[in-house]
Order: structure tokens, then sequence, then C-alpha cells
């Protein structure tokens, strides 16, 4: 007698393999999305932080002579695509964005973060409605405001 598996039980066998497949697969889909969540929304607080701690080390939001590098680690854009880095431009010099998807073709941008001279930085939602950027916003709505750091005009 030959020993083996026959071809129906290697059918049932690809079968049940294929509805595991087809069951897990989108579930590892969400798993991304939410940890792209997670990682958007920990960027934003990550960089209050980093400008309040730019603050506490200079004394004052002296913005005016600092670049997005000089500030924090967080990869901001000067663009809504993020096709270029804000790392080397002046804080004051417009708005910066935190973005889903980096080199994309259109618009990822989940939010857009603003500095005046006087030491407030703003942070505001993007143009992009996508889910990943909506559950990020809704994340760090409580860091989704006008942060100010006191500015020059406090004494101490």
């Amino acid at each position: 007698m030959r020993r083996g598996f026959t071809m129906i039980e290697l059918i049932f066998v690809i079968v049940i393999l294929g509805i595991l497949a087809a069951v897990a697969i989108p579930k590892l889909a969400a798993t991304r999305d939410d940890a792209k969540i997670s990682k958007l929304a920990a960027n934003v607080s990550t960089l209050v932080s980093d400008a309040g701690a730019y603050y506490t080390s200079q004394g004052e939001t002296n913005w005016g002579n600092a670049q997005w590098g000089d500030i924090t680690n967080v990869e901001l854009y000067t663009d809504k695509k993020g096709n270029t880095s804000a790392k080397t431009t002046g804080i004051t010099a417009g708005s910066v964005y935190i973005v889903a998807d980096p080199g994309s073709s259109s618009d990822s941008d989940c939010f857009k973060i603003d500095a005046t001279s006087d030491g407030n930085l703003t942070v505001a939602t993007g143009s992009n409605t996508g889910t990943v950027c909506s559950g990020a916003q809704e994340l760090a709505a409580d860091l989704i405001k006008t942060h100010s750091f006191g500015g020059r005009g406090i004494v101490r």
C-alpha cells in the first residue's frame, strides 16, 4: 500500500488555509492603519513637548533664529504631500505639515503647524479627511489648539 495524502485531503487543506488567510489579511490592514494613527498622534505630542523643552532651554521662544531641525526630530514637511523636509526651514517661515504618507501624489497632511514670533505654536487639522488622519486627529484632539510658550514678554 502506498503512503501519502489523497488529492481530496490536499484540496481540503488548501481551502482551509485560504479561508484563514481571507480572515487574517483584513485584520493586518486595520493593524497597519492603527499603527499609523498612533504614530501621527505621537508625533504631534512630541512636537509640542519639544517646543516646550526648547522654550525652557532658551528662556524665551526666539523662533526667528531657529529652524525646525533645531527644535525637534519629528518629520515635518513644507508641502501637504510630504515631498520637502522642513528641517532647515525657519520656524516662522510659514506652515509646516505632519503627513500620513510622505511623498504621496495627493495631499496627505493630517496636521498643520504654524509658529508666530511671539512664542505661539498653533496645531490645526490638515486638509486630509481620510480614515488615518481622522483617527489621528481624534486621538490628538487635546493638542489641536494654540500653545503659548510665553514669548519674549515673560520676565523670570
